[in-house]
């Protein structure tokens, strides 16, 4: 049973520094509401790798198994479980080149009839700047602690991602937003795939590269372009926008690595498979709403703020948990 939100959501004045945008504490049921690291793996580059023979399969990217070092001896955020390096080893698989856009998760919808959990809830969280001045009024004491910039809003989910007065014309091609890691499952099963392990995802997230910060290699702007989608500005008071994006932009936009993955990091955050506390996790009695890992960072991560979108990052949410800079995108094995 959902406790009544007014037992427990308040808005407090933020002082001081967050180490994150707080789309980690946008959790059902939870009281929350109100310098360079180095990863490498251990496989040769793409160009030279001995690629698996198998047979390709639309939209999706063909990753070689192998052996990866994944994490980091040099975490930025300690609570985050960055650290400490590890090798773990993981067979061939695919992942989509695309997050899940709009349109594909229509048609899902439309072949299903499947109900999100945003949608059941009623009600998801949406960053204050894409409401409208009436409805920012109306949930104004609905903001989540330590994060008043995210509201949870009535009438907010995959359909109305911006606010229940928003739609989704002109935005089909960008990335669904408000799924629920059970949501993100029951697509990619619909497809006959799966989400990726965290190891699958952050082995493809380096595309080949050794010890790189991002899928391309360690810098920011490479040829003084832009090569994701995240914050410019001042957070989260002025967005510049110079990557000529506010919020989500098209799952297409940005290829970043010679995997042929579009959009790893950055655009929205992605969920994975595994639970976020694999060493001692709960029995589904003990608790049926884990928390679950979820990389890349979004739209609304900066460097001064949520320097979460390098590819050794992480975060979490419970697996009932939307917002509106969450997504996904499905693999599958190699049989």
């Amino acid at each position: 049973m959902r406790l009544k939100l007014a037992l427990f959501l308040a808005f407090i004045v933020f002082n001081g520094i967050q180490a994150d945008c707080g789309c980690n504490k946008l959790k059902r049921g939870s009281e929350n509401l109100e310098r360079s690291e180095s990863v490498q793996y251990n496989v040769k580059s793409p160009s030279e790798n001995q690629w698996p023979d198998e047979t390709p399969i639309s939209g999706m990217s063909l990753i070689p198994g192998g052996k990866y070092t994944i994490g980091t001896s040099e975490p930025i955020f300690h609570a985050d479980q960055e650290s400490p390096e590890k090798i773990v080893e993981i067979g061939d698989f695919y992942l989509d080149k695309h997050e899940v856009s709009n349109d594909n998760f229509r048609e899902f919808v439309d072949a299903t009839g499947y109900i999100t959990e945003a949608e059941r809830f009623n009600d998801s969280f949406v960053f204050g700047e894409f409401l409208s001045e009436s409805v920012r009024e109306e949930f104004h004491d609905y903001r989540v602690v330590q994060a008043p910039w995210w509201y949870k809003v009535t009438g907010v989910n995959w359909r109305h991602p911006q606010g229940p007065d928003s739609s989704l014309e002109g935005i089909g091609n960008h990335p669904v937003v408000h799924v629920s890691w059970n949501d993100a499952m029951r697509y990619c099963a619909w497809q006959d795939k799966r989400l990726p392990t965290e190891a699958e995802w952050e082995a493809a997230c380096r595309g080949g590269k050794k010890r790189k910060l991002f899928p391309w290699g360690n810098k920011l702007l490479p040829r003084d372009e832009h090569w994701m989608n995240i914050w410019q500005g001042e957070f989260p008071n002025v967005n510049t926008k110079e990557d000529g994006y506010e919020s989500t932009c098209p799952v297409d936009k940005f290829r970043q690595n010679g995997f042929d993955l579009y959009n790893i990091v950055g655009n929205v955050w992605e969920w994975t498979a595994d639970l976020w506390n694999k060493e001692n996790p709960l029995s589904d009695k003990e608790n049926p709403n884990p928390e679950r890992v979820k990389k890349g960072g979004s739209y609304m991560c900066h460097q001064s703020y949520c320097y979460r979108y390098r590819c050794a990052a992480r975060s979490q949410n419970t697996q009932d948990s939307s917002a509106g800079n969450l997504g996904f995108r499905c693999a599958r094995s190699v049989d």
